[in-house]
């Protein structure tokens, strides 16, 4: 079985949004790395994907325009094997994604990147719909506190239990970085 890792949107726009926290960044950094790092040293293509959207100006983040749509400073330089941008949750939407993984052979989804819940959490389900196996490496995710519709803060703990619960056994099968990379060999 092939595997690949989708990296998505770990990008350097989320550092110019209010929810943005610094604090976060090396924890993710640590394991994205790993992952990465794991992944070459296995053989497995690495495919970026950044997100973009909104108005093409220089002050919108999620646009070209701003400089910020590139890897999030800190993330080890990799060779991707393909870079997609999207401008939907998903990662297979709009981008060509899909056929490059067809074209490649690829059967398992190894993802990560931010948002957890978001476009991580979407891009899972649609694969998963789509037929790939996917591992969700829920620790080299990252996410912000968002409040309820009722008025609550879910903290990131709060909604990285959220997501796991609605995909493990469903979506995918819940990894750490070591074990994906151990169900890719």
């Amino acid at each position: 079985m092939s595997t690949a890792v989708l990296l998505i949107d770990v990008q350097q726009s989320f550092t110019a949004r209010p929810y943005w926290d610094p604090a976060a960044a090396p924890g993710l950094l640590e394991r994205v790395n790993a992952l990465v790092s794991g992944a070459a040293e296995r053989g497995l293509p690495v495919v970026r994907i950044l997100h973009t959207d909104g108005p093409k100006t220089a002050d919108n983040p999620f646009a070209l325009e701003s400089g910020l749509v590139r890897p999030l400073d800190g993330l080890a330089p990799y060779d991707a094997a393909a870079s997609f941008l999207k401008q939907r949750h998903s990662a297979l939407v709009g981008t060509g994604l899909t056929v490059w993984l067809h074209q490649q052979g690829i059967r398992r989804l190894i993802v990560a990147g931010i948002r957890t819940e978001q476009c991580c959490e979407t891009t899972t389900r649609h694969a998963s719909d789509e037929g790939w196996e996917v591992d969700y490496v829920t620790e080299a995710t990252l996410t912000f506190a968002m409040t309820t519709p009722a008025g609550r803060t879910l903290s990131p703990a709060e909604l990285y239990e959220r997501t796991e619960t609605v995909l493990a056994g469903r979506f995918a099968t819940i990894c750490s970085v070591e074990e994906a990379l151990r169900r890719a060999a």
